[in-house]
């Protein structure tokens, strides 16, 4: 089946290839079940390039036959009603192979992806490309941007969390209290399924965010959407933000927090650099954080004069409420 198709089809998913292919990048809610483990597909691929094809299948078998009850008994877990859809690579030998092992076993449909996953990762990344409507809101760092955006879904507004698919809060700090991102080819295809859930003709909600998120990218067609849309700028006095950022982080570990300091070290710095980790050693968390705001809100607001100045809707407010600052950007979104 072509890529609009299969996708289409609501039945398991089932992806052959190597646990680290998976790993690497995979279709949401997909489940791995390899012909090959890492060491046997780099074996096979080593016999196919030094000998020839017909000696690399010939290894193939050997490793894919002594599995071929546990390919069954797995598939039946995941597709107990004997429909599923499978992917390789590129849609060949390892996809063709398996379903046609299951269809000689009893499964009753089973659907193989033209191109494999590699057309599923072109089909992502050209999605971005599409026009979106979308509302951006931005402010300076400790504005509480996700808290707005998660109060925004609550009240039914559609959004797109990219923090939240990103498991990173966007600066030097953001990833203090989180474990571990996905990989940059993950992130886009989790940010893809999170699109299918929205109706794109309506306007969607993000965080004015860099197109890095930690180790992450967002995609460039919709990192420049999101350049070129509106942006609901919360204006909050920096004395505030300070104070919500220490309650954010100051439970976190002093070597962590020091760690994130030295990322900064050279926009900041090597006198506000010392200062910051003496203040940290004395836990004056205020202090340190006023010091990494003076850079941060730089930064912000050099990125903010890029945009095209009727773009940008500034909203004046002394709290971090997300209820209240909801409220007055629905307002001035709607006038």
């Amino acid at each position: 089946m072509s890529i609009r198709e299969f996708l289409a089809i609501p039945v398991p998913l089932i992806d052959v290839r190597s646990p680290g292919e998976f790993l690497q990048g995979h279709a949401p809610g997909a489940v791995n079940v390899p012909l090959f483990s890492d060491e046997e597909r780099a074996h096979v691929g080593t016999v196919y390039t030094r000998n020839s094809q017909q000696k690399a299948i010939e290894l193939a078998y050997q490793y894919v036959n002594p599995k071929l009850d546990f390919f069954v008994n797995e598939s039946l877990n995941i597709a107990p009603g004997g429909n599923l859809r499978v992917h390789c690579w590129r849609g060949g030998m390892r996809s063709s192979t398996f379903a046609g092992h299951l269809s000689e076993n009893g499964f009753r449909e089973i659907f193989v992806l033209i191109g494999g996953y590699k057309a599923y990762r072109n089909h992502v990344l050209k999605y971005f490309s599409l026009p979106f409507r979308l509302n951006i809101i931005g402010g300076y760092t400790g504005s509480g941007k996700s808290l707005i955006i998660k109060h925004l879904k609550q009240s039914g507004h559609q959004v797109i969390d990219l923090e939240e698919l990103a498991n990173h809060k966007g600066s030097a700090f953001g990833h203090i209290g989180l474990k571990g991102q996905p990989t940059s080819e993950q992130f886009e295809n989790d940010l893809y399924e999170a699109f299918q859930k929205l109706d794109t003709k309506k306007p969607i909600w993000l965080e004015d965010e860099s197109r890095n998120i930690g180790g992450v990218n967002i995609p460039l067609d919709l990192y420049q959407q999101m350049q070129s849309a509106s942006v609901y700028f919360i204006d909050i006095p920096k004395e505030i933000r300070a104070a919500y950022l220490v309650d954010e982080y100051a439970a976190a570990g002093k070597e962590e927090l020091s760690e994130s300091i030295r990322k900064i070290s050279r926009r900041i710095g090597g006198m506000n650099t010392t200062l910051a980790q003496r203040y940290l050693e004395e836990k004056k968390y205020f202090d340190t954080v006023m010091i990494a705001l003076h850079y941060y809100d730089k930064a912000y607001l050099k990125s903010l004069e890029t945009r095209t100045s009727d773009k940008i809707v500034r909203i004046v407010s002394d709290t971090i409420d997300p209820n209240g600052n909801c409220r007055i950007i629905l307002e001035s979104w709607m006038k």
